[in-house]
């Protein structure tokens, strides 16, 4: 992939002074009251959701919480086959997909999967006006256009960045002037490789897939993202941030992203169950600033989701991803100036 411009013109709401009253707050989506029922004993931490909602609610007053809308069947349709939405709608749905899903089918599973969807999108909307917005859920990044996997069932990152490009290409330029269509990096940092993520946008070159992830963790046959950073199993803060530098020029020269998705994943916790990577809090927060500094020295607005977090601690996973929120608002602060 060559370096891309973004055109001469952009449609966004960062052209305009910033409205007080709609940018009071930081706001985040959320969906944690759509609970998925899971038999005793699941390994997927459900209740990580309400507590991360919980405790920002206590620490960052400034975030504004916004219940997720359900992504319709016209939105999930741009990354995934209409067959597929439709069993998982109707419970139709394959077992086998089921059991590398994670999750069993029922109409609360469908619904809060979709709503995972709708979270993104609409913080993707709210970031092109705002520069900053956030899901609490999403980063789905092993849900494939036909089937679902790794507990993800419809790709939020996918399906957010191809409808914000239709919606980006809906809006004149005015007279005389050129619009090119909206690049989207996508930069996920879950310590699991983004397979359906990248296996999606294979061939689309207005997407650039970055994943820096555990070379030996799941998914065990990976994908070829535009951009995979394999790490060692008890990889460091310092290593960490030096691939992280490292792929973020490589970005740079290879791609010029009108827009970020950001997958923040808690995962790579030194006391993640599942991570078998090494960051201490303080690495992942270096992190976390390192991507929103990015971002905004760029003036390239920027929706995250949260991905995954498997603490032998639920507690320390919360931890992660309110740093993670504390940077954020920082920048959203900046953007607002």
């Amino acid at each position: 992939m060559g370096g891309r411009g973004q055109g001469l013109w952009r449609p966004r709401g960062l052209n305009r002074a910033p409205n007080r009253a709609l940018t009071a707050f930081m706001q985040a989506f959320y969906s944690d009251n759509f609970v998925l029922p899971l038999p005793p004993g699941h390994r997927f931490p459900m209740a990580k959701y309400q507590l991360l909602r919980d405790a920002l609610s206590a620490q960052l007053p400034q975030v504004q919480f916004v219940q997720a809308p359900a992504a319709v069947e016209a939105e999930l349709a741009f990354a995934h086959h209409p067959a597929y939405i439709a069993a998982i709608a109707d419970g139709s749905v394959d077992t086998k997909i089921l059991r590398d899903i994670g999750f069993p089918w029922s109409p609360a599973m469908a619904e809060r999967a979709r709503r995972s969807v709708g979270g993104t999108l609409q913080a993707a909307r709210v970031a092109l006006a705002q520069g900053v917005s956030a899901n609490l859920a999403g980063g789905t990044h092993h849900a494939y256009s036909d089937r679902g996997g790794g507990f993800c069932v419809f790709n939020d990152l996918a399906v957010s960045a191809r409808v914000l490009q239709a919606e980006w290409g809906r809006v004149r330029p005015p007279p005389g002037q050129r619009r090119l269509p909206l690049n989207v990096a996508i930069i996920d940092l879950d310590v699991h490789q983004g397979n359906g993520t990248a296996r999606i946008f294979a061939k689309d070159d207005s997407v650039f897939t970055l994943s820096l992830h555990g070379a030996n963790n799941f998914p065990f046959t990976k994908e070829t993202s535009d951009l995979d950073v394999a790490l060692p199993d008890g990889c460091t803060d310092d290593a960490y941030l030096a691939a992280l530098e490292q792929a973020l020029q490589t970005l740079q020269d290879r791609f010029a992203p009108g827009f970020v998705l950001y997958l923040a994943g808690a995962d790579p916790h030194e006391g993640d169950r599942l991570g078998r990577l090494k960051l201490s809090f303080d690495g992942l927060q270096a992190r976390d600033r390192r991507i929103f500094d990015w971002c905004f020295s760029r003036k390239i607005p920027m929706a995250f989701a949260m991905g995954g977090g498997y603490g032998f601690d639920i507690a320390q996973t919360v931890q992660v991803q309110v740093n993670t929120y504390r940077v954020a608002l920082e920048y959203w602060q900046r953007w607002q100036r």
